[in-house]
């Protein structure tokens, strides 16, 4: 899931917050949340 979630915030698709939504529901971890922002997640 990582992977699809990093392709479509890399292209824009995705916003933080959308990438939020995986890490609330337990398909990727807060850790892979702040490689994909750039960001550490806050709930």
């Amino acid at each position: 899931m990582y992977k699809i979630v990093k392709r479509y915030f890399d292209k824009g698709i995705y916003d933080k917050n959308d990438v939020a939504v995986f890490v609330t529901a337990g398909k990727i971890t807060e850790d892979e949340y702040m490689e994909i922002t750039g960001e550490a997640y806050v709930e």
